[in-house]
């Protein structure tokens, strides 16, 4: 559908993915307009059936904008309530611009090297989930077969020797007729020397009150469930050879995108974080400044004014790249034990704010965002500095993080979401709230090495 810029609809036409098919629709559109009009093509991106749309518009000179699938939803909402079809799709589409211009993104196209980047970092990040489920899958099955083998398994997610142990003795019988020396030789190959006969006795152990619990029962097929335990094992380590495949190229073209390295200076992110802030942020250009990068990944608080009231503590958006904002928050864990400043942030959230460790990493989360922008867009590396701005080294930063601004476990406790702790009432005062601001919650972003 094509509307003026009066919202009168001008053309209605079908398309399809083809040069021709779309050249006539851009024919269409432009049919009745003064020469050297440029059109606006608003898209949203519902499955991949508007790349190639944004391509051919976007190759011929023609601004391309992209819409949240949620505003459009809203807005489809508005204009017909009951009824869903392409041409009230198409309708919606073509009228926001005059009714929500601000909620469109421009579409940009990158150089090969972002565009190589992007994609490998969704492989990686698709495949990493894909390796967590099938680890979930195979400690569930396993318990299935030995319900005490939970104990003697790696406690933050399968390990290697565990996935060794899993692939040849599911099975709990299997696992007490290899015998001791064999199952401790697999253990002490496969995790380096760092494990030996600890585990393997916690595994005989586990495997000897499961076959004493089932007794030969048929209700469970043991040798089936050990089977699929085999078959998920072996498709996590494909899974793991293609992520280590996707990596590489990840890498390689993060150095062409990034060659000074300058996001690998924010602290906290680490290879993982770096790739997927640069991946998801494009050119820094594209947004204003700091606060509409931060904004966009969705670690901003919701507005909800009305008459004279505005009231604060709100939740999250979450309008943006799930990814990328599950990402910041992880890495916001690591940065505040590395950056003062961004340490005062999270001290000052659990002391002063009455906030739980969850939403004080997502309120450090969103400064990490803003400063990884202001990073990106000078172009110089990120300089860890105390609350006067002055630079400080690694192990200065440490010790004045341990001095001023470490969390006591009394706090923590307090913070926790349980009756039992019981969640302590902000205790801070108009002028410790000043103090705090003046001192690290407002803290100006370091100065350029």
């Amino acid at each position: 559908m094509v509307v003026d810029d009066t919202g009168s609809i001008c053309a209605r036409r079908r398309a399809r993915s083809t040069v021709a098919s779309l050249a006539g629709l851009e024919a269409a559109a432009l049919a009745t307009a003064e020469l050297g009009t440029q059109l606006v093509v608003v898209l949203e991106p519902t499955g991949s059936a508007w790349l190639p749309v944004a391509v051919f518009f976007g190759r011929r000179g023609h601004t391309v904008l992209r819409v949240t699938s949620a505003k459009a939803a809203d807005l489809r909402r508005f204009l017909a309530r009951h009824a869903k079809s392409n041409s009230i799709d198409a309708e919606t589409l073509a009228r926001l611009p005059l009714v929500a211009p601000t909620g469109l993104t421009a579409v940009e196209f990158g150089s090969p090297a972002r565009a190589s980047l992007d994609r490998r970092v969704r492989a990686v990040a698709r495949l990493t989930a894909e390796i967590g489920r099938r680890k979930t899958r195979i400690r569930t099955l396993a318990q299935q077969l030995v319900p005490t083998i939970g104990a003697a398994l790696s406690d933050d997610g399968l390990n290697h020797t565990d996935l060794a142990v899993l692939e040849r003795y599911a099975d709990p019988r299997a696992l007490l007729a290899a015998g001791p020396a064999r199952l401790t030789r697999l253990i002490v190959t496969t995790s380096r020397g760092q494990l030996g006969q600890a585990k393997t006795q916690a595994l005989r152990t586990a495997a000897a009150e499961a076959v004493a619990l089932w007794e030969g029962d048929s209700a469970i097929a043991i040798q089936d469930l050990a089977a699929e335990v085999a078959s998920e094992v072996r498709l996590v380590r494909a899974a793991e050879a293609e992520r280590a495949r996707h990596e590489h190229a990840r890498d390689a073209a993060m150095v062409c995108v990034d060659p000074a390295g300058l996001a690998a200076s924010l602290p906290g992110l680490g290879p993982v974080g770096t790739t997927q802030l640069v991946a998801t942020m494009g050119r820094p250009g594209r947004f204003p400044n700091g606060g509409a990068f931060k904004a966009f990944t969705g670690l901003t608080p919701r507005a909800n004014q009305t008459g004279q009231t505005d009231p604060k503590h709100q939740p999250m958006t979450k309008a943006g790249p799930r990814a990328l904002r599950s990402q910041l928050v992880q890495s916001a864990n690591t940065a505040r034990k590395l950056d003062p400043q961004l340490a005062a942030v999270y001290h000052a959230q659990m002391t002063q704010r009455g906030a739980t460790h969850r939403k004080a990493l997502c309120v450090v989360a969103a400064r990490l965002a803003e400063r990884g922008w202001l990073t990106m867009a000078r172009g110089e590396p990120y300089v860890i500095c105390d609350l006067q701005g002055r630079p400080v080294t690694p192990e200065q930063a440490k010790r004045l993080i341990t001095e001023h601004f470490t969390v006591t476990a009394e706090v923590r406790r307090r913070r926790r979401s349980s009756k039992k702790a019981g969640k302590a009432p902000h205790t801070a005062l108009k002028a410790q709230h000043k103090s705090q601001r003046e001192a690290g919650h407002e803290a100006t972003f370091p100065a350029p090495a």
